[in-house]
C-alpha cells in the first residue's frame, strides 16, 4: 500500500473540523500546525486499519454482486429438449 494522501484541500477541510473537535469536546485549542500532525500520524498509523476494511466491503459487495450474476445467468438458461 502507498502513503495516504490528501489534496490541499482536504488536508485544510480536515484540519479545521479535527481543531473544531478538540475545541467542542476537549475545550482544547489546537493549531494548524498540530493538527496537520495528528493526520500525518492517522494516515500512518491508523490508515491501514481504515483501508483494509474498506477493501474487505468492497470485496463483500462484489461477491454478493457476482452471486447475484450466477443467479441471473441460471435464469438465462434454456431447457434442454
Amino acid at each position: 500500500m502507498t502513503d495516504i494522501s490528501f489534496t490541499p484541500d482536504q488536508k485544510t477541510r480536515m484540519v479545521s473540523k479535527i481543531k473544531a473537535y478538540f475545541e467542542d469536546e476537549l475545550q482544547q485549542d489546537i493549531g494548524g500546525f498540530e493538527a496537520e500532525f495528528l493526520i500525518d500520524f492517522f494516515a500512518k498509523e491508523l490508515g491501514p486499519y481504515f483501508y483494509n476494511r474498506g477493501v474487505f466491503d468492497a470485496q463483500q459487495v462484489l461477491t454478493e454482486k457476482m452471486d447475484e450474476a450466477g443467479y441471473v445467468m441460471q435464469e438465462l438458461e434454456q431447457p434442454e429438449p
